[in-house]
C-alpha cells in the first residue's frame, strides 16, 4: 500500500508540474493588421537602417556565453505623419539572414511602436545579430527610430543594456 502511495504521489507529482511554452521566438504582434498599401504613395522617401542585437554576450571567457531576451522597438517619432516600415530582416552573427517578420510593408502612426521580441532561448542570432530595416516617409518627416533593449536575470542578478539604429541609405 505504501509503494502504491508513492508512485500515485509521483505521478501526480510530474502531471502537475507545466511544461515549458514553446517559444517561436516571434513576439505575437499580428503584422497581417498593420499591413499599408503603398501604391498610391510614390512620393515617399526610402530609407535604411542598421540596428546591433545581442541574443547572446560572452561572460569570463570566449567560451562562456550568456543568454539574453532581445526587444527590438520600432517608433515613429513624427507627432503627424504615418510611417512605413517595408522590412525587418534578422541576421545571425555571420551575416546569414534568419527570418523577415512581415511579408508586405507595415504602418506605424504618429507617435506610435511596434515591438519585436527575441526570446531568451533563441539563441540562434548568436553574439553579433543584428536588423536591417527598410522604411519609407513623407518628405520632411523625422525618420523612424530603432532601438534594442537587451535583458536577462539570474537569481538576484540582472544586466539590461541598449542599442540604437543607424541609418545606412
Amino acid at each position: 500500500m505504501k509503494q502504491n502511495f508513492i508512485v500515485l504521489f509521483i505521478v501526480l507529482l510530474v502531471l502537475s508540474c507545466n511544461s515549458p511554452k514553446k517559444s517561436d521566438a516571434i513576439h505575437s504582434e499580428n503584422w497581417s493588421k498593420r499591413t499599408a498599401n503603398l501604391s498610391q504613395k510614390d512620393s515617399l522617401e526610402f530609407g535604411k537602417s542598421y540596428l546591433s542585437i545581442y541574443s547572446q554576450i560572452y561572460s569570463k571567457s570566449d567560451l562562456k556565453t550568456h543568454n539574453l531576451t532581445a526587444m527590438v522597438s520600432l517608433r515613429n517619432t513624427s507627432d503627424t505623419d504615418t510611417i512605413y516600415v517595408l522590412k525587418a530582416e534578422y541576421f545571425d552573427t555571420h551575416g546569414k539572414s534568419i527570418r523577415n517578420y512581415f511579408e508586405n510593408p507595415i504602418y506605424l502612426a504618429p507617435m506610435e511602436t511596434a515591438e519585436i521580441i527575441i526570446h531568451e532561448i533563441d539563441i540562434s542570432g548568436g553574439t553579433g545579430s543584428n536588423f536591417m530595416f527598410d522604411w519609407k516617409i513623407p518628405k520632411n518627416c523625422s525618420e523612424p527610430l530603432f532601438e534594442g533593449i537587451m535583458n536577462s536575470t539570474m537569481g538576484q542578478q540582472g544586466l539590461s543594456f541598449i542599442t540604437q539604429g543607424i541609418r545606412v541609405k
